[in-house]
This record gives structure tokens, sequence and C-alpha cells, in this order.
């Protein structure tokens, strides 16, 4: 198995890096200080790196694209994220909407929206799946109760459908243009059977963006509020078939899933790790440099062996996807892995740094707030183990 980087995947990273030095890090803290969520985001930041790709860099190359391969996309992730993880994440989650929609729309959904996609640079994707009593129970819902799950409905009248409820925590709500949306269109079967994915642009009729959250972490990344009253959405604008929304992706070898959050944290742990060994190096107490103590040392090498494991996952994780290793459940496990590393690194992290590491005007505690979204990304962690279930087949 050769982890090794080629050429074109060298480039990308280092293409990140240089622009996560020069464009993200300088604003990182700044913008996460703002005290209103709706004005931490800034589109100077979007517009430059979609003008260098990050955007659009997984649809495929026939369409207009990058195409870049599942190892690219973790290295783009890491490395942005090592400026600031709520950026990173705003550029990635445009990677699996528009590459599904190069892979599994209509022709007619291609030139509706993909095209338009790749002419923006401030065109951004989101999915609209939580609702206010609809969370985890989306992930792993259970086969025998139509009531778990989503509950917004869908109503078809003619040619276009009526779309009533609210999706909460929304990617990119507050600044996307298109929206995936999942909706009920039978309430008396399951999730699986009775789900519709309808593609709703920004402008829909009896459609709004409600609130922005006030999260502690992740505060450049926009989770917003969809209101849908009366909404009307072309019938032409359904993801694969009616009641068909949860196999909408069956085709689909795009999709990264929780890789992408690993990726991620494995950049905000580079930055932590690069933290703490800058600090260690400049701080003197007890008449030497804190490098030279060994309590701090062993802070560090744990910190340094934590990051490198959770890159060995990640990198043999993105391997397997680029080999269409389909039975392999590393995609999900090291999801659950990234969260434990991520807590820890950037704990320590805080802790080396002493008195300072609390101090909002330093960026050691902001990685420690980042790090506490990945104990809700996607499910939880008891939801996300319960894949361990497929070992069984």
């Amino acid at each position: 198995m050769d982890f090794s980087l080629n050429d074109e995947q060298r480039g990308w990273q280092m293409k990140a890096r240089q622009f996560a030095e020069e464009h993200i890090r300088p604003i990182s803290l700044a913008r996460d200080q703002i005290p209103d969520p709706r004005e931490t985001f800034d589109w100077d930041v979007i517009r430059k790196g979609s003008k260098l790709g990050f955007r659009t860099l997984a649809v495929p190359k026939a369409w207009g694209g990058h195409g870049a391969d599942f190892v690219t996309q973790a290295l783009v992730m890491a490395e942005l994220a090592r400026g600031d993880s709520a950026i990173s994440k705003t550029f990635s989650q445009c990677w699996k909407w528009s590459h599904l929609i190069a892979s599994a729309c209509t022709e007619d959904q291609k030139r509706r929206f993909l095209e338009p996609f790749l002419a923006d640079d401030t065109y951004l994707l989101g999915k609209a799946g939580t609702e206010p009593e609809a969370g985890s129970d989306n992930r792993v819902p259970p086969d025998d109760d139509p009531t778990a799950g989503w509950k917004m409905s869908a109503v078809r009248r003619g040619d276009e459908w009526i779309l009533n409820g609210r999706k909460w925590y929304t990617a990119n709500g507050s600044v996307g243009k298109l929206f995936f949306v999942d909706t009920r269109t039978n309430p008396d079967v399951n999730l699986r059977e009775g789900t519709t994915l309808f593609m709703v642009p920004n402008d829909t009729p009896g459609f709004r963006v409600g609130r922005v959250f006030n999260k502690i972490g992740w505060r450049f990344y926009q989770n917003g509020e969809l209101i849908f009253e009366n909404a009307r959405v072309p019938h032409a604008n359904i993801v694969g078939e009616v009641n068909g929304g949860v196999r909408a992706r069956a085709g689909d070898t795009s999709e990264f899933g929780d890789l992408e959050l690993s990726a991620n944290a494995l950049g905000v742990c580079d930055a932590a790790v690069e933290m703490a060994m800058a600090r260690a190096r400049s701080r003197r107490q007890g008449g030497k440099l804190i490098i030279e103590h060994q309590a701090i040392q062993l802070k560090l090498s744990e910190m340094h062996m934590l990051t490198e494991a959770l890159r060995s996952f990640v990198m043999r994780t993105a391997w397997e996807k680029d080999q269409a290793m389909r039975n392999s459940i590393n995609n999900v496990l090291v999801m659950n892995y990234s969260t434990d590393v991520i807590q820890r690194v950037t704990h320590l992290n805080m802790d080396i740094h002493g008195a300072a590491g609390v101090m909002m005007d330093i960026g050691a505690e902001k990685l420690v707030r980042d790090a506490c979204i990945w104990t809700h990304l996607a499910g939880d962690a008891v939801q996300r183990m319960k894949v361990i279930k497929r070992l069984a087949r």
C-alpha cells in the first residue's frame, strides 16, 4: 500500500497551504470574535479561494471542475483547516453536492444548477436534513417507526410540490444559493421508503432563511434555519425518484462522508501542534525554555503521536475510497477516532500555553472551541458506532 503523493496531489497540497497562510490565517481569529454570527462570514476569502479551485475541486473534469481524488480532497481540507477549520468546511461542503449533481442528476438539472455553480465564485451549496425534532434518528432510522426522522412535508400539485416545515443547523444556511432538502412525501412508511430529495434555490417562492445559529466554535461557518411556508418547488427539481430520497446517492461514488470531517480535524491538530511547539520554544519558566521541562516534552510527544496516527488513518481511508473499497468501515471509524484526537490535542495545546491558553487573543482556546463541534457532527459517536453491525454481514 503506497501513500506517497503524486505531483498533482502535492501541487494541490502546496496551493492550499499557501492560501491558508496568506489569506485564511490572517483573518481567522478576528472573524471568530465577531459577536453576531451572521457577520463572521467573509465573502472576500471565499471568492479568492474559489478562483484557485477550492470550491469546485471535486467536480469532474468533464464538467469543467478539477476532478480531484479523495486523497487530494483530504490533503486540501487538512491544509485549509490548518488556517481555519470553519473556512475549510465552507469550501468542502460544496464538493459532495456539486459532484452529486454531476453524477446523479438529469442533463436538465446539470444545465440549470451545475453550470451556474461553476461560473459563480459565490455559489455555495448546502444540505437541509436536521429539523427541530429530527436529528440523529435521520442517520440510523428504525425500520418499524414511520414517525422517526424528518417531518417536513412535500405535497404534489400538478408540476409543483408544496413544501412546509423548518430545517435547523443547515450547512451554509444563510449564504447558500442552492440547498438539497430532505422531505417526507409518504408519512405512512419509514424514512427510507417515504422521503424525497429536492434541489431548492434560495429564491424559491415561500422559502426564506430564519436565524443563524450562534455556536461556540466554527463561527465562520454559517449554520442557519430554513423556513418553508407553502414553498413551490418544480417537480423537475427532484433528485432521483419520488420516495427515493435516501437512495439518491446509491450510484454516486463521490460521497466522502465522514472522511471530510476527519481530514478537517487533522488540519486543526496540525495547527495545535505548530502553536504548541512555537510556545514551548519561546516561553521561559524556571530559568529555561519550557520545552526543556519533561512535563512539556511528554505533552508535546503525545500531541505529535496522536496527530500522526490520525494522519495515517485519514490517508489510508482516503486511499481506500479511491480504490472503491466499499466494504471498508474506516470511513466511519476514522470520524470517531478524529473526534477523540482533536479534543485531546487541542486541550494539550491550551495546557502548554498556561494562563495565556484561555486568553481570546492567542488562538489556543479557539482551537478548543472548534474541536467541541466534533462531538455532534453528522450524529454523535454512538450513532456512528452502529456501523459496526456491517461487520456481521
